[in-house]
């Protein structure tokens, strides 16, 4: 898959260079497993061309928190809560040497997202709602991946896993997670790993490297929400069936403990009835 000069052209030195000392926003954390939902990690701003020189060292002279912290930057827009990122506008010097696959149409673009990772740095199990491509650039990755339906052993927190390390998981503390199925390989740089929307995936930069992540839309435009600049937050009907749910089982409060047992579980029977695939067993 050609994805042009990106995967020979782009050195630590290159990466300086190109895009100079304008400011980013990275992620600094004092342990290699970084914890969305414990937030064990601090938001700072570096010089882009100083970022790309810490990112890539193994102990650090000059540190935030410790001399063998991680880092990790994840591009955002210009305003993160109202733009998409797209390095063609975030780095656009960089862009010019990145051949986008082009498998989709264009006005179902959604974002190209830029990243870069400490050698070490482990990513916490999440989905997302859009099919995207790992384009792994320079340096080595290995991707855990998990399928849609192994959900109900993830111990999910909104898009996220509580399992944080998936090779060693607390069994005492998340015992079902022993039933998920788990799928992995390892991406070199110019490998490109295509993520269905839905399934989950963990991540370890087994390299310092650098890698784009490009996602579209599949589903109908109108099936998004239309304040997501990330492609996380759930379609819109999905969202309302949640809110649905969450009214029905307030109401079921209203019943004694033995009844509300009673109808909680026709409902799950009326769901898997109504809403699973034929195929899930």
């Amino acid at each position: 898959m050609e994805l042009g000069t990106c995967t020979t052209k782009w050195t630590v030195d290159y990466l300086s260079q190109a895009e100079g000392s304008k400011e980013v926003k990275i992620h600094v954390s004092a342990v290699p497993q970084m914890d969305f939902l414990s937030k064990n990690f601090v938001y700072r701003t570096l010089p882009f061309d100083v970022f790309v020189q810490r990112a890539a060292e193994v102990k650090h002279k000059e540190y935030f928190l410790s001399e063998d912290e991680k880092y990790y930057l994840r591009s955002v827009g210009e305003d993160a809560r109202k733009d998409i990122a797209d390095i063609r506008k975030q780095f656009p010097v960089l862009a010019e040497d990145v051949q986008i696959p082009e498998y989709f149409e264009k006005e179902q673009f959604f974002s190209s997202v830029f990243r870069i990772s400490s050698a070490g740095l482990q990513l916490w199990t999440h989905y997302d709602v859009m099919d995207n491509f790992l384009i792994q650039v320079t340096g080595k990755k290995r991707v855990v991946l998990y399928s849609p339906r192994d959900a109900p052993y993830l111990y999910l927190s909104g898009t996220k896993s509580k399992v944080l390390d998936v090779d060693n998981p607390d069994l005492e503390k998340y015992p079902l997670f022993v039933k998920a199925k788990r799928y992995h390989c390892f991406l070199e740089a110019g490998d490109v790993l295509f993520i269905p929307a839905l399934w989950f995936h963990n991540v370890i930069s087994e390299e310092f490297g650098v890698a784009l992540n490009v996602f579209w839309k599949h589903l109908p435009a109108e099936s998004y929400d239309k304040s997501d600049t990330y492609g996380n937050k759930d379609p819109t009907a999905a969202s309302r069936a949640i809110q649905i749910l969450d009214r029905a089982l307030k109401t079921l409060e209203e019943l004694p403990e033995e009844y509300r047992d009673f109808y909680a579980r026709r409902m799950v029977l009326r769901i898997q009835e109504k809403a699973y695939r034929n195929d899930c067993g």
